[in-house]
């Protein structure tokens, strides 16, 4: 069930993922390549122009991956950014790939997650990066604690400063957590559809998400969720943000921000475009208070 406990009176501007703070409100920068996350951006002004005016905004958290693109993702935020902001908290993911004809696998084994990050230092002009996630895709033959024990030696070798989780059940999490110090989740959860409603993404875990928000909270955890507007493809078939989003003159998007914001002070959503109005719209979100009746509203018609 949804709860709302942890949600302050006034909302929480920053959290922390380890020992870095964060602004609860970055950017994902799956959409800055081209269609299907493949190749160079249509218009590559404009996603240099979304990178800069992030920035100027005062995001302080990108989500990015070496294999956005791949490589597209990376080589655009360094070309814009480095030298990097002193408070800039690049974020990065391992345990996927492309492959020749777009679709998304698996790479997980650990010479394959030491070949992904030495890729993402590479191609961000980095020798350590802040966080990572090890992206875990089902349907592998590699253990969950194999890959989390080559994530531990990369950290060792001070190639991570802090190791996150993505895309994984409540029972990885509590396993993981035993065995490293965990900062940080990315899962998939949204407003758009409740844990009932989510169906079947590939590559992408459903279970447990409400109790993953929870335990993150309750452990200092930062919680990324991807995907923070919706599944591409359903509809966000909530009266209740429709009507709330025309009452406040405000958008749909923001009003489904905002209800993630409130959801948990651990909770930092990454929405992704590449138009910079959009991405101003984003940011705006952070300034929209629900009140009580307002979130139960959205949340009973998830």
């Amino acid at each position: 069930m949804t709860n709302f406990a942890h949600a302050p009176p006034a909302l929480v501007e920053t959290t922390r993922i380890g020992d870095l703070e964060v602004r609860r409100l970055g950017f994902g920068a799956m959409q800055l390549p081209g269609p299907m996350v493949w190749g160079p951006p249509k218009d590559p002004a404009a996603a240099r122009a979304v990178l800069r005016r992030a920035i100027e905004l005062g995001i302080n958290l990108i989500d990015t991956s070496w294999y956005y693109g791949p490589h597209v993702s990376n080589e655009l935020i360094k070309e814009v950014l480095h030298p990097y902001p002193k408070d800039l908290v690049l974020v990065t993911k391992l345990g996927g790939r492309r492959k020749d004809d777009k679709s998304w696998a698996s790479a997980l084994r650990p010479e394959e997650l030491r070949d992904g990050c030495e890729t993402d230092l590479r191609l961000l002009g980095l020798e350590r990066v802040d966080v990572v996630h090890l992206r875990w895709i089902p349907h592998t033959e590699v253990p969950f604690r194999e890959a989390l024990d080559a994530m531990v030696a990369l950290q060792k070798e001070g190639k991570i400063r802090h190791i996150a989780l993505s895309n994984v059940t409540p029972l990885q999490l509590e396993d993981a957590m035993s065995r490293a110090k965990i900062v940080g989740v990315s899962n998939l959860y949204n407003v758009a559809q409740g844990e009932k409603k989510l169906g079947k993404l590939p590559h992408a875990s459903t279970e447990g998400q409400e109790e993953i928000v929870d335990l993150c909270a309750r452990h200092g955890m930062a919680f990324l969720p991807f995907f923070s507007l919706a599944i591409p493809g359903p509809r966000r078939d909530n009266p209740a943000i429709t009507a709330i989003a025309a009452r406040k003159k405000l958008t749909e998007s923001q009003v489904a921000l905002a209800w993630l914001l409130a959801r948990s002070p651990t909770i930092v959503p990454i929405p992704g475009t590449s138009s910079v109005a959009h991405l101003e719209e984003n940011w705006n979100a952070r300034t929209v208070r629900l009140d009580a009746e307002e979130l139960k509203e959205i949340t009973a018609a998830r």
